[in-house]
């Protein structure tokens, strides 16, 4: 069938209709937003500059931190912007084109934290292989292989999606972009579609929580072998990575592992990770690491220093 256009602008239906609320959320979702550019912002710095965060575990939280600022910047400044307009517009190629980036970098962030289990896996379980196991190179591979596992999926999804012939209505369902609102639009039925776009994300989503899983549930075995100090160290330096991984996982296995036909879209649960999670991700990893604290205070203290002269 050949695919027919009359639509080319959509319109947001947005997070809510009271005028006087969507001023309250904009004072509330832009100091977010801010904060999880810069605090993101600043762990991709210090790990940069920091000669003592030069360890593959911190060259995988710089690129995670990376990654969180890119998709929040896919979808907050949009979504905050809109608060403060009755009409909420976009292009049919504007959606187009923030479902390929949201899909793009959330899946590379789905990667980014298997990564990092693995490497803790490697460091509990295999200490005195680490250093020959996490070599410069394999580190590189294993963050090419996230980024591209993230493009290549979401390409599938808008390979699929450009197919779809939008006529009329133009009414999205939500505050940014998704598949199943934008579906819902098609002049055609997207049954199959769906079940395809629910099976390319719902199961790198399983596949990658029990791998993740899996993981933790070895190096949990694996403690019992250790000294009470070195289980306290192990389970601190794992302690941020879990939590990160649960707040991720939780509202991702909720909104996109339901069936099409029964997607409703949680918008509240959908602002959790989309707003809040990539602000809480620094502050998780900064408050549970003293490494990082520390090299955040030097790199700090160069700054003041480096203005005073």
């Amino acid at each position: 069938m050949a695919r027919t256009d009359n639509v080319t602008e959509l319109i947001i239906s947005g997070l809510f209709q009271d005028p006087e609320v969507q001023r309250a959320c904009f004072a509330v979702f832009l100091p977010v937003y801010l904060a999880t550019v810069v605090g993101n912002g600043l762990i991709v710095l210090t790990v940069r500059v920091s000669k003592s965060l030069r360890s593959p575990m911190y060259f995988f939280l710089s690129h995670l931190s990376l990654v969180e600022i890119s998709y929040s910047s896919t979808i907050v400044p949009k979504f905050i912007t809109d608060l403060l307009v009755k009409i909420k517009t976009i292009s049919l190629k504007g959606c187009l084109a923030q479902i390929f980036f949201s899909h793009f970098l959330g899946v590379t962030e789905i990667f980014l934290l298997v990564v990092m289990a693995y490497d803790r896996y490697v460091a509990i379980c295999k200490p005195l292989h680490y250093i020959n196991i996490m070599s410069h190179r394999l580190c590189h591979v294993l963050v090419a292989s996230s980024w591209l596992g993230g493009f290549f999926h979401s390409i599938i999804q808008i390979l699929i999606t450009i197919q779809l012939p939008f006529c009329g209505p133009n009414v999205i369902d939500h505050y940014f972009c998704d598949l199943h609102p934008l579906f819902k639009l098609a002049c055609t039925d997207t049954s199959v579609e769906g079940v395809i776009v629910l099976a390319n994300s719902g199961l790198i989503s399983v596949f990658s929580f029990l791998l993740l899983v899996s993981s933790y549930v070895v190096i949990l075995v694996n403690l019992r072998n250790h000294s009470a100090e070195g289980r306290r160290k192990a389970l601190s330096t794992c302690a941020s990575h879990v939590t990160v991984v649960a707040l991720f996982f939780g509202p991702a296995i909720f909104l996109y592992m339901r069936p099409p036909s029964t997607f409703t879209g949680d918008k509240l649960v959908a602002v959790f990770y989309t707003v809040v999670t990539p602000m809480l991700n620094p502050i998780i990893y900064t408050l549970r690491n003293a490494e990082v604290k520390v090299a955040m205070r030097g790199l700090w203290g160069k700054k003041k220093n480096s203005g005073m002269e």
